[in-house]
């Protein structure tokens, strides 16, 4: 397993040390969108201030996301673990939500990560089929992807129901479903 840098706020005392490390999910040294590593499956989001990619800087197969306006690597804490592998990103508008795949008990899986909590969650996991190619929403609500779960590849949306908080610019009014 490849050995990830840990980044630490040095505190008054080891228990506010401690609680301040976490992986770092930032390419080490540089603040720079092109490098001399193999980057693939760009996704903007619907803005266009983000844009998401797979990577091998660092020394891992990881997704990362990028600030065009701010020109800097944003952090995506618990995305990118590593026992998985993330691939084909997708943004919602604002880049809140990210939809990719991932793997599950050695199954693929399409997951949803969560800038605001800082949390993933699988939202295939009863698919008998395979899934890929998922795309989400601007709004954060709907997500599409490919699945063989009637014997062939078919398209599947999936909606997210309509209590979750939508990815929606401020003071944007929200019409329709």
């Amino acid at each position: 397993m490849p050995l990830r840098p840990i980044v630490c706020v040095l505190g008054l005392s080891i228990a506010s040390l401690l609680s301040s490390c976490s992986y770092d999910d930032v390419p080490i040294g540089t603040t720079s969108l092109n490098s001399r590593y193999t980057e693939q499956q760009p996704t903007l989001s619907g803005n266009g201030r983000f844009l998401a990619f797979v990577s091998n800087r660092n020394g891992s197969h990881q997704l990362l996301l990028y600030d065009l306006e701010q020109q800097q690597f944003v952090r995506i804490p618990g995305l990118n673990r590593p026992e998985t592998i993330a691939e084909n990103p997708s943004l919602s508008y604002t880049g809140r939500y990210i939809v990719y795949m991932t793997s599950d008990q050695g199954r693929p899986v399409v997951a949803l990560y969560d800038r605001v909590t800082q949390e993933s969650q699988i939202l295939t996991p009863i698919y008998r089929g395979w899934v890929r190619n998922p795309s989400i929403s601007p709004n954060g609500r709907y997500v599409v992807f490919e699945t063989t779960i009637h014997g062939q590849w078919d398209i599947e949306v999936l909606d997210r129901g309509p209590s979750i908080e939508l990815d929606i610019p401020n003071g944007a009014s929200v019409a329709g479903p």
